[in-house]
């Protein structure tokens, strides 16, 4: 089964993404985060393609609504 995937937001670095995802993942949704830097030797390439935090399609509107608050605060 193959779900519709999109890119709900892109952080400047991992440290922002894992926190947005562990809030997500408390609240029951399932979310990835994807990053080119090498395999993490060159983190300095978070900063030109950032870290994109993946969920699907279906989740997406309750995700913008924690996400919101979480970015707001």
């Amino acid at each position: 089964m193959s779900e519709d995937l999109i890119v709900i937001r892109v952080f400047n670095n991992e440290v922002d993404a894992g926190m947005a995802q562990q809030l997500l993942r408390d609240a029951g949704l399932k979310s990835f985060t994807f990053k080119d830097d090498a395999g993490g030797m060159e983190p300095q390439l978070q900063l030109s393609g950032g870290v994109r935090l993946v969920i699907s399609r279906a989740d997406a509107e309750q995700a913008e609504m924690l996400l919101a608050s979480f970015i707001s605060e």
